[in-house]
Formats: structure tokens, C-alpha cells, sequence
């Protein structure tokens, strides 16, 4: 008959086997990686770019065809329009409160670039960040002084190399100098080309901006408006990933007749941001994107953990 310590080493034994099975059912299962969440993302859009970084420290957490990304130099379509915005509204040079009434029609330079929102009252920046008002943008854009906008865009990173590879191209950036030039470009479809990884470092700027200056009425337009992007507004199909993210999409192309290209740049969780998410999809539009980043969320390591 066998003696308690061996009875207590066979349930030892047991117990062994069952966790390097991974039979025990009293075991949490792993928790999904952020590579395995892009793996994801990729199944929906395989020619995607896709950069996923750790706001509080700027680690890369994961990437898809990195070296392709760090290369890649595209417009950024709307996904200027928060950075643009938060630093016109921290800088007291616009009111965020301020309502602009759309008609859905705009021309700039002989570029159709009419808005896709539903019919709407007035807008204020809130509202115009969540339904990617070109009409709204377009005014703001009026009001800027000549160089203005690359003293806007600087400090975001935006326009200087990440430092997440060694190979990554440089933004390119004309001055505007007219106001077409200065409309065109705060809408990201002219005179401004970045890489996925100086997008995402930008929204990563973004992120820390938010969180230092919650109270602040930049802060406030801006999250809000991202919130509402990524939920009922235009950017609303990055929310079907399970995870409350704040985010944009971005559409834009070299020229009328050509291609577009989409672009997602988000904060997730929306609350209390610990991701950046950009994805960048050669050809496409920003809900496709948004799509993309949505199927990754729903894969990664914040779809296990409270918000």
C-alpha cells in the first residue's frame, strides 16, 4: 500500500502533466501577444502596415513589413486634424467651441474633397474631429500665419525620423504659401508625406499631451472627438475590436485619378491610453484601416484586461 509522501508526489505528478499540457482548467489561459494581434490585423488586409507602440515608453511593441513601413512616405490625409487642432486650441489660437456649418461641398485648387458626414447643425471641434468635417478644417486652416503649421507640427514628431529603425525615410514637408496650399495640407492631402512610425510617434505625442493636460480645453476637444471618431463617427468600425479605443482615419491619394490610401492612428484603451495603434494600407480608405486595427484589438493583449 502506498505511503502518504508517495500518494502526495503521484498527485505532484499529476499536476505537472496536467499544466504542461495545458489541460488544468483552473489556469487562466495566456494572454495574446501584440505580434499575434498585427498576425491578426494582417488576415484582414495582408498588405497592411502596421506599427503598435507603448505610449508611457515608445517601445516598438510589435510591426508588420517593418522595413516597408519605416520607407513608406504617403499623404496623412485627416489624421492631421487632431494634432493640428490640439495645438491651435492649447496654443489660443482657435476655440474649439466655435461652430462651423458644413454644406457637405468644398473645391479646393479644383480638388473635390466634399465631406461623407450626414447632414448636420453647425459643428464644433469635438463634433468635427468625430464626423472628419473638411468644411470645419478647411476654415481653422484659414486662419493660420505663414510657417505656422510646421511650428504646429514639430514638437509632434511628426515630421523628424522615429528612431525605431536605423533605414526609415525622412517626412517631407513644403511650407504652405498660399491659402489653398495651407487648406490642402492641414487636410493631409498635399505638401506633407510620412512614414507609419512618425505617425504613430506623433499619436504617441498625442497620448502623453492628453494625459498631462487632461483638463485643458485642447485636451478635452481633442479626446472627445477622438473618442467619437472611433465609435459613432467616421473612424467607428476600429470600435468592433471589443476595446475602447480614441482614433482617425485617413484617406487621401496622389493626385485626382489616382489610388487612395488609407491610414488609422489611435489611442487604446481611450480612457487611459497604454497603445498606439497606426495602420497603413497602400491602397484602400481609412475605414478600411479602421477595420484592420479593429480585428487586431480583438486579438491583443488589451481585450484581456479592464479598460
Amino acid at each position: 500500500m502506498m505511503d502518504t509522501r508517495g500518494v502526495r508526489a503521484l498527485k505532484l505528478m499529476v499536476v505537472v502533466a496536467s499544466l504542461l499540457a495545458g489541460a488544468c482548467p483552473c489556469l487562466p489561459q495566456s494572454v495574446p501577444s501584440w505580434t499575434a494581434a498585427v498576425s491578426a490585423g494582417l488576415k484582414v488586409a495582408p498588405q497592411a502596415r502596421i506599427v503598435v507602440l507603448d505610449v508611457s515608453t515608445g517601445r516598438l511593441l510589435a510591426a508588420s513589413r517593418l522595413s516597408q513601413a519605416a520607407r513608406t512616405l504617403a499623404a496623412p490625409g485627416s489624421t492631421l486634424k487632431p494634432l493640428v487642432l490640439y495645438g491651435l486650441v492649447a496654443a489660443n489660437r482657435w476655440d474649439p467651441s466655435r461652430r462651423i456649418a458644413c454644406t457637405r461641398k468644398l473645391t479646393i485648387a479644383g480638388r473635390s474633397l466634399n465631406c461623407s458626414h450626414p447632414p448636420a447643425d453647425p459643428m464644433d471641434g469635438r463634433q468635427a474631429l468625430a464626423w472628419s468635417c473638411n468644411t470645419y478644417f478647411a476654415t481653422v486652416a484659414a486662419t493660420l500665419a505663414p510657417g505656422e503649421l510646421r511650428t504646429l507640427l514639430a514638437p509632434t514628431g511628426l515630421l523628424s525620423q522615429s528612431g525605431l529603425t536605423t533605414t526609415e525615410a525622412t517626412a517631407s514637408f513644403r511650407d504652405p504659401e498660399t491659402p489653398d496650399q495651407n487648406r490642402l495640407t492641414l487636410l493631409g492631402i498635399d505638401g506633407i508625406l510620412v512614414t507609419p512610425l512618425e505617425l504613430a510617434e506623433a499619436y504617441r505625442w498625442l497620448a502623453i499631451q492628453l494625459a498631462v493636460h487632461p483638463s485643458s480645453a485642447a485636451a478635452q476637444a481633442v479626446q472627445a472627438g477622438l473618442a467619437g471618431s472611433a465609435s459613432f463617427g467616421i473612424a467607428g468600425a476600429a470600435s468592433l475590436g471589443g476595446v475602447p479605443i480614441a482614433g482617425k482615419t485617413g484617406t487621401a491619394n496622389l493626385g485626382p485619378g489616382t489610388p487612395s490610401h488609407g491610414w488609422f492612428a489611435g489611442l487604446a484603451p481611450s480612457n487611459s491610453p497604454r497603445a498606439v495603434v497606426a495602420v497603413y494600407l497602400p491602397s484602400g480608405h481609412g475605414a478600411d484601416a479602421a477595420r484592420v486595427a479593429a480585428e487586431l484589438l480583438a486579438n491583443s493583449p488589451l481585450r484581456q484586461t479592464k479598460p
